[in-house]
């Protein structure tokens, strides 16, 4: 897939994996959008308005990532270590209660090709507004570099 044009990617605005998602659309001229707690609620603060994010109408979180799987073709969820917990755990659930596509790319395993697989999840599926999800920024430092990373590499721009 190298038309970005079809693409657009959806993500609830938090540091770490969402915002960088979010980052990469941006400076890649990709549709982006998707659903941030009422108040518009970040780790770091209020997400700032380059970010085209609808307020969901409460201030929990958990509205805000079930939403964002309601709202997608399918979810991506990234992570530097193998096992999911926390927002990252609701979102796997949320999608199979939805049954809505959803794949994990965790950069710790190491019989994948993180590229490839996205790529080949985006195909299968016929995604065009792809939620991206995952551990924020406090938890895993390292993640917003690995989803900007093979978001660059599967899809350049």
């Amino acid at each position: 897939m190298s038309d970005l044009t079809e693409l657009k990617i959806i993500s609830g605005g938090q540091t770490g994996a969402d915002r960088a998602a979010l980052d990469w659309a941006l400076a890649h001229q990709v549709s982006h959008g998707g659903w941030c707690p009422k108040g518009r609620w970040a780790e770091d603060g209020p997400i700032q308005p380059q970010y085209q994010l609808k307020e969901t109408p409460a201030a929990d979180p958990l509205q805000r990532t079930e939403w964002n799987v309601r709202d997608s073709d399918g979810t991506v969820i990234f992570s530097i270590g193998e096992k999911l917990s926390g927002g990252s755990l609701d979102t796997l659930q949320f999608a199979r209660q939805l049954n809505k596509p959803c794949l994990h790319l965790s950069r710790g395993s190491l019989d994948s090709d993180p590229v490839l697989d996205l790529r080949t999840f985006v195909e299968t599926h016929q995604i065009k507004a792809l939620n991206i999800a995952g551990p924020r920024a406090s938890e895993e430092p390292e993640v917003g570099t690995f989803v900007r990373e093979v978001l660059q590499n599967a899809f350049g721009g």
